[in-house]
């Protein structure tokens, strides 16, 4: 998908930084550590515990990856929300609402069945920033075709 065609994209600088030096520090720290150990220490080491412990290593440098690379991106038919765990794509009529009020950890999403989405991108310790954010996510959903559905009276 061309650049052009986003409306809107934001990611936390905060969050980003902080997973990235905490990936970095890691393997780091187990780099250092492993190399410490003598040849006959690490010989101790079966492959299965190799591999838990990459296993394990490698799990945590995904979790920290993911959060590195949250964002919220709006397109003219649609909304993307990449979030740790689940990525989602909502057509802006699928929408019913955007929430970020003061002590929410990070802007709400709710569906038009009424589920909610948490937008871990614009979160709260952004500050003016992410109220920026949603403040403009807000605005672009409302020309697009997101608000709450009227149901027809029979």
């Amino acid at each position: 998908m061309a650049a052009r065609d986003r409306l809107l994209t934001f990611h936390p600088r905060i969050v980003s930084a902080m997973s990235a030096g905490m990936g970095l520090s890691l393997i780091a720290v187990f780099g250092v550590v492993w190399f410490r150990f003598t040849p006959e220490t690490r010989d101790q080491f079966d492959l299965f515990q190799r591999l838990t412990l990459l296993a394990f290593f490698g799990a945590v440098l995904w979790i920290l990856y993911r959060m590195a690379t949250l964002r919220v991106t709006a397109y003219a038919d649609r909304i993307r929300i990449r979030n740790v765990f689940k990525s989602y794509t909502l057509q802006w009529s699928e929408i019913s609402a955007l929430r970020f009020r003061p002590g929410d950890a990070w802007l709400q999403l709710f569906d038009a069945e009424d589920n909610r989405i948490g937008i871990l991108a614009v979160q709260a310790s952004e500050g003016s920033r992410a109220s920026r954010a949603a403040k403009e996510l807000a605005a672009v959903a409302r020309e697009h075709g997101a608000g709450p559905k009227r149901r027809r009276e029979k």
